[in-house]
């Protein structure tokens, strides 16, 4: 073949490769901008010192999208100067309100009157955020199912790549970079593999589930119910062990036990030295996240459990699927 023939292949090739760091420079680029405007922001005192409840151990949220009833927590905006006598109570909020940022009214806000409204429903805004939690993830299951296919696919690939790069592993020279991609391309096309689906099926979902983290943080009425008669949504394990109540430690070994299974039926690496590095990775996430956990209301270890839950169950699924392609 003619020499301006590669050299059209070649640059075709550049072509695409540029065009898809671009587009996930922009994706990142989007994201940052929605988490960096209206997100919630820790109320902290005049020495600059977050504000933390006396009665329950939870950071106070400065932003918050409706009133508390608490008389303790309406003491503690006013001594720290936060003017909430606009806000209305939750049970009147609206899905539109002062404008703050997009990605306030378009992920936060409404998700915060879903989940008074449901509660209103359900008695019970615990039960709320678990019955929303499922459904989010339910109506994010095509995406996630896709990105679990990609990395099942990549791991059957791996043996391919490898060789490839051994083949290539001392060949610098431009002709052999331009066949190297040519056949990394081959391989990814032969186990369906897209390098920029992993990344946009991440950015589509990353800021649903953040967006309902932050409107349960900005919703007081959250924190004021004793969910199950038993949880006081606003505590933490840390606080409730100093007043006795070591229960709340079901709700910390839950949170470890369910991250740990998810992750390790989330492994999909074919490389033995790279599975080592993220088995270490993984270990030290679950420590992390178990002492980290002393410090979480109650209400966000009700969601990351559910979360955490549906991801078992999604994996359980997606290892059914699995076995029934390769048979």
């Amino acid at each position: 073949k003619p020499k301006w023939f590669s050299m059209g292949r070649e640059t075709s090739w550049r072509q695409r490769r540029r065009k898809m760091k671009n587009k996930k420079k922009i994706f990142i680029i989007i994201l940052m901008i929605f988490m960096l405007c209206g997100c919630t922001k820790v109320l902290k005192d005049e020495n600059n010192k977050v504000v933390v409840s006396p009665t329950t151990g939870q950071n106070v949220t400065e932003n918050i999208l409706c009133k508390p009833t608490s008389e303790e927590m309406l003491k503690i905006y006013e001594e720290n100067k936060v003017d909430i006598s606009k806000l209305p109570d939750c049970k009147d909020m609206k899905v539109t309100g002062k404008y703050e940022s997009i990605w306030n009214s378009i992920f936060v806000r409404p998700l915060a009157w879903l989940i008074v409204k449901l509660g209103e429903v359900v008695n019970s805004t615990g039960l709320a955020i678990i019955l929303i939690t499922i459904g989010i993830r339910i109506l994010l299951f095509p995406v996630t199912q896709k990105t679990a296919m990609q990395s099942e696919n990549m791991k059957k690939a791996q043996p391919e790549l490898a060789r490839l790069e051994k083949k290539y592993e001392n060949k610098q020279d431009q002709e052999s970079m331009m066949k190297k991609s040519q056949e990394m391309m081959a391989i990814y096309k032969k186990y369906n593999i897209s390098p920029m689906a992993g990344c946009i099926f991440a950015l589509l979902q990353i800021p649903l589930l953040f967006a309902f983290l932050e409107a349960i943080n900005r919703i007081p009425a959250i924190f004021e119910e004793n969910f199950l008669g038993i949880f006081q949504m606003g505590t933490t394990p840390l606080v409730a062990l100093r007043n006795g109540d070591w229960y709340y430690l079901i709700l910390l070994v839950l949170i470890v036990a369910t991250t740990f299974i998810s992750f390790k039926m989330n492994k999909s690496v074919a490389n033995p030295e790279l599975e080592k590095q993220t088995k270490g990775m993984m270990y030290f996430m679950i420590i992390f996240i178990g002492i980290m956990g002393f410090s979480l209301s109650s209400a966000i270890a009700v969601y990351w459990i559910t979360s955490s839950v549906f991801t078992i169950l999604q994996n359980v699924y997606t290892d059914i699927i699995k076995k029934r392609a390769n048979n």
